[in-house]
């Protein structure tokens, strides 16, 4: 190994052990490369078609991503980790752009 690349991982592990302690921002958000929507949707307690209208999914998208079919690919993915930290938080915030764009259509 060189010692540039020693330095790199050096470099890399410091900062993490610095985040990990809180003396540091995360430089990026981490977005898991794997999912579980079905364990979010239950957690809100919707059913696939409810789900998938509130949050602006397609029926189709949910239950490919539930069934293994297919993954949510990265803002998706964001999107979803949003939703399971604050389900109430992103229905408001979706409705409040609802109201905002009939208002303009008004």
């Amino acid at each position: 190994m060189t010692k540039k690349a020693f330095d790199k991982i050096a470099g890399g592990l410091k900062e993490a052990i610095a985040i990990a302690r809180g003396e540091l921002q995360p430089a990026k958000l981490h977005i898991p490369s794997e999912i579980d929507v079905k364990a979010i949707r239950q957690k809100v307690k919707l059913s696939q078609d409810a789900f998938a209208s509130a949050f602006g999914f397609t029926l189709t998208q949910i239950r490919d991503w539930e069934q293994g079919r297919s993954r949510p690919l990265h803002s998706n993915r964001a999107y979803l980790m949003l939703i399971d930290h604050d389900p109430e938080g992103v229905l408001r915030a979706l409705s409040d752009v609802r109201l905002s764009e009939a208002r303009k259509v008004a």
